[in-house]
Parts: C-alpha cells; sequence; structure tokens
C-alpha cells in the first residue's frame, strides 16, 4: 500500500508512467535529485498524516523511500 501511494505521487510529479516504477528503482536513473526528494516527502508527510525527517538516511532508490515512510508509520501506530 505504501509503495503504491509513493509510486503515484512520485509517476505523477515527473511524468513517467506508474508501472515503471520498483522498489529497485534508483532515483538517479529518474532524474531526481535530493530536492526533488525533499519535496516528495513533504507531500508525503501531507498524505500519509505523518512528519517524515530523513535524518542520515541516504535514500537513493524507491525501496529506501518507502522504508522510512513504513518505519515512520510504524512509530506512529
Amino acid at each position: 500500500m505504501v509503495f503504491e501511494k509513493i509510486a503515484a505521487m512520485l509517476a505523477d510529479r515527473i511524468g513517467c508512467d506508474v508501472k515503471e516504477l520498483s522498489m529497485e528503482t534508483k532515483f538517479e536513473t529518474l532524474g531526481i535529485d535530493s530536492l526533488d526528494v525533499m519535496e516528495l516527502l513533504m507531500l508525503m508527510e501531507e498524505e500519509f498524516g505523518t512528519d517524515i525527517e530523513i535524518g542520515d538516511a541516504k535514500l537513493a532508490t524507491m525501496a529506501d523511500l518507502v522504508g522510512l515512510v513504513e518505519s515512520r508509520l510504524g512509530e506512529q501506530a
């Protein structure tokens, strides 16, 4: 569920087909830089209703981002 929401948001933001995205997709190959990732995080905070701080986490792939969001959602439960 988290992956699907993030993939849909990302696909809409960069104008690609959501089917092109997988957990292994690297942001670099999509032309997404760290500023773009921060903007995505702000959108996800609104979508999931939680604060998401990356701290020292390195977000290079969809799996990294999904894992971070899932961990923050787990902290709320």
